[in-house]
């Protein structure tokens, strides 16, 4: 099934601002909160799908990849946002939204059980570079990498703690931040900060794991396999949700971002979905006219010269292209037809060649009808 629309899911235009943004995802999520609606499955889908196009919309660099690209630029192996969240990573990501923590509207409870003000922490995204030639652009590749990154430490499953030794953080009571009153010439000021103690976790270590050292995350290789659709470009980037680095003491990962670049190929040029041949032929072949065989991304094919091909005519291959990352058809092979004249000649072709030159057909070529002097002639008969 594909996916609607980011702009279309929150119901804004393509120029909404940030906050206009922010505001129509607070609304859907409003509308479609689970606690709204027990048990609907409709509901909490949309839930989802509005925390997706909220992650990708309000993210500057996720927002120009995906005005760009389309989705095709978000696509990982593993499909990204929302839809890939369960219910605690929307309500962590961007609880913040409604004061904190996602129930604190209209009475619903939701925050996946955490406490208002607690700091969810989130893993650094990983960027990567993916050389693909064109073959694997016309076609998409899946494509296998190793990355060295952080994860969840396996000893403690990411929590920090060995066996599960926590202890509520007596200064903020578990809440992860503290208030603080102050008198000022205006009256009592009332302020909120992260709680120093705890950092913001609500709860201290007791015993730390021996392995992470209370940290959750340990640096290890992944091997990471991605679906890298056809047609994509030089400087695209995809994003895979949840890839990157693992945050400390099970946070939310951070996103693998790929960079794609393409080899070059030894006699196709790009040129967006299209592609172009420079073909060389002598003056004879095109005076008379021959077979030519032309590369393509998959294979060869024949084309016929036509008898008196000029240079710089563009013979038109169409279908022969890239595909269009967005689906939206391929392009063609252009083959432009170019005149090649041998720079050293023996004795008896310079004879040959005088010779030719002396017939009817080659003594001069045709002037253009756009050509300088009739350009000239146009412009003085203006002013006689």
């Amino acid at each position: 099934m594909s996916k609607r629309d980011y702009y279309e899911v929150l119901g804004v235009s393509k120029n909404a601002s940030a906050d206009e943004i922010k505001k129509a995802y607070r609304k859907k999520a409003i509308q479609f909160h689970p606690d709204k609606n027990p048990g609907d499955k409709e509901a909490e889908e949309k839930f989802k799908e509005a925390a997706e196009a909220y992650e990708v919309l309000s993210n500057a660099e996720k927002k120009q990849r995906y005005d760009q690209y389309g989705h095709a630029g978000m696509n990982g192996a593993s499909g990204f946002g929302g839809q890939n969240m369960n219910m605690d990573d929307i309500f962590s990501m961007f609880g913040d939204i409604f004061g904190g923590h996602f129930g604190g509207f209209g009475g619903f409870g939701g925050g996946g059980g955490r406490s208002r003000g607690q700091r969810v922490s989130r893993g650094q995204n990983l960027r990567v570079k993916v050389k693909l030639n064109l073959q694997e652009i016309a076609n998409g590749v899946e494509k296998k990498i190793k990355v060295n990154k952080y994860v969840a430490c396996t000893a403690c499953h990411g929590s920090g703690a060995k066996d599960g030794s926590y202890s509520t953080c007596s200064t903020c009571h578990g809440s992860g931040q503290v208030t603080r009153v102050s008198n000022t010439f205006l009256g009592q000021m009332q302020t909120t900060s992260v709680c120093p103690t705890c950092g913001g976790d609500g709860k201290i270590i007791t015993n730390k794991c021996t392995v992470c050292y209370g940290e959750g995350i340990v640096k290890s290789d992944e091997v990471i396999s991605m679906n890298i659709p056809a047609g994509v470009a030089e400087g695209m980037q995809l994003s895979m949700s949840g890839k990157g680095n693992a945050a400390r003491r099970g946070g939310i990962n951070g996103d693998l971002i790929v960079l794609i670049q393409e080899e070059e190929h030894p006699e196709l040029i790009r040129d967006e979905n299209d592609l172009i041949y420079n073909l060389f032929l002598t003056l004879p072949k095109l005076a008379l006219g021959t077979t030519a065989e032309i590369p393509t991304v998959d294979s060869r094919v024949k084309v016929k010269i036509d008898a008196g091909t000029q240079p710089e005519k563009i013979l038109r291959i169409r279908g022969k292209g890239l595909p269009d990352v967005n689906g939206y058809g391929k392009g063609d092979l252009l083959v432009r037809i170019h005149s090649w004249v041998p720079d050293r000649l023996t004795a008896e072709e310079k004879k040959l060649l005088e010779k030719l030159d002396q017939q009817p057909n080659f003594q001069e070529a045709p002037k253009h009808k756009d050509g300088k002097k009739d350009f000239f002639e146009k412009m003085r008969g203006m002013f006689d």
